[in-house]
């Protein structure tokens, strides 16, 4: 049967195949290893050639130090649209700079650096304004065209619906306008500290953002994976006076309750929305939705995603609309990318609420989190469950999907036999 993502793909483009741009030069006499997506719930590990500088404002990247986003498991299942056998994965890396294009002036080679996950090219109208995951002019995705209106800036290493860009995972990478999407990193801090300033800190703290936390607020948090775990933090840190995690994999609540000190829900065992009027009697100021679009938890959604009715499910959408105040502010920062039906539109307009989503522009915020670590504010290696070799990333994949002890993985490259 086709899968809710492929149904959809036919849908807009009518079965056209998708325009993708041309592919980057590569050096096969040059080979890397890098894990690459091959079909549903199959990564592998293979040689790949080595990527080369294709425009003068590139940068090529040895990378030090990747893992796997929660957001990954997406691709990994194949429900995100357009991944292509061969594609290379990873948004979350860092590393040394290895070459860097003929007008690339603020960064130089032997520059250790951590990469946004999100692509933009510095100059057009969005990115002037810091909304760099707007960019204009990184992502030639004919369908996310047809689907949203606009195309969105390119991500690495996440599918062809945002740009085909080769990600992370690997020994290599070549990074497009290299000065606006590389932040250099000072020699005190370990790879351990900065790593997740490609994607889990700035997106966390985006999620509040967009929720408007700040000092006295009461916030709900949906999914309690590396996203929601450091949103939780960025809560705290911005002076939240009661912050509720709601997931149902002990270690993320365990995490959670016993680390970080806030209250948690295990929405296998307690019914959310009542647990949270019994925390939080009238409902919280703020929720923050942090799972993102497979995960149905009533039967007709999972119906509907069975038989391709729908991409996206309502079901945590409709939790946090319900559990928040009047008035109250719904930030969106899980993966959501076509179409989810019931969706609760009435519980949104009648309670007034504010509903913000999206990815983060993470150079707005890199300076910022940034200084929080280098002051010890923000210790983000609170996440970090494993350290694994790139090597075994296809095994780290199945245990991350399968809930297997997984919080977050530290890969690095493996080690040169």
């Amino acid at each position: 049967m086709m899968n809710a993502a492929a149904h959809l793909a036919d849908k807009v483009l009518g079965k056209e195949p998708t325009t993708t741009p041309t592919k980057p030069p590569t050096d096969p006499s040059r080979p890397m290893k890098a894990l690459v997506w091959h079909a549903n719930k199959d990564v592998k590990y293979l040689d790949m050639p080595r990527p080369l500088l294709a425009h003068p404002q590139d940068v090529i990247l040895r990378i030090t130090a990747t893992t796997i986003c929660g957001s990954d498991l997406h691709l990994y299942t194949g429900a995100m649209l357009d991944m292509h056998d061969g594609d290379i994965l990873g948004h979350e890396f860092m590393g040394i700079v290895e070459e860097i294009g003929s007008e690339v002036k603020g960064i130089k080679i032997g520059q250790r650096c951590v990469a946004a996950f999100d692509i933009a090219c510095g100059t057009c109208d969005y990115c002037k304004r810091e909304q760099y995951t707007a960019c204009d002019n990184t992502n030639d995705s004919k369908l996310v065209e047809n689907m949203y209106g606009h195309k969105p800036a390119a991500l690495f290493g996440y599918s062809h619906l945002t740009g085909g860009v080769a990600g992370g995972q690997a020994e290599y990478v070549r990074v497009p306008f290299g000065e606006v999407n590389l932040l250099p990193i000072p020699d005190k801090l370990t790879d351990e500290q900065v790593l997740f300033l490609s994607d889990v800190v700035p997106t966390a703290y985006h999620g509040t953002e967009l929720a408007d936390v700040k000092a006295g607020s009461t916030v709900a948090i949906w999914g309690l994976g590396p996203v929601g775990l450091m949103a939780a933090r960025w809560c705290q840190i911005r002076g939240a006076k009661t912050v509720i995690g709601i997931d149902c994999v002990p270690e993320r609540l365990r995490l959670a309750s016993l680390h970080m000190k806030i209250d948690t829900i295990n929405f296998k065992e307690q019914k959310v929305v009542d647990t949270i009027f019994k925390l939080v009697p009238g409902g919280v100021d703020c929720a923050i939705e942090c799972a993102g679009f497979e995960y149905a938890s009533t039967l007709i959604h999972k119906v509907e995603r069975a038989l391709s009715l729908e991409t996206d499910t309502a079901d945590i959408l409709e939790q946090c609309f319900n559990a928040v105040r009047k008035f109250g502010n719904v930030s969106i920062i899980g993966v959501y990318t076509g179409y989810a039906n019931h969706f609760p539109i009435g519980a949104m307009m009648e309670k007034d609420l504010t509903v913000k989503g999206g990815q983060s522009p993470t150079q707005k915020y890199w300076k910022m989190c940034l200084e929080k670590i280098e002051s010890g504010e923000l210790d983000p290696t609170f996440i970090i469950s494993h350290k694994l070799n790139l090597s075994d990333g296809p095994t780290a994949y199945k245990k991350f999907y399968d809930k297997d002890q997984i919080i977050k993985v530290f890969l690095r490259p493996s080690p040169a036999p």
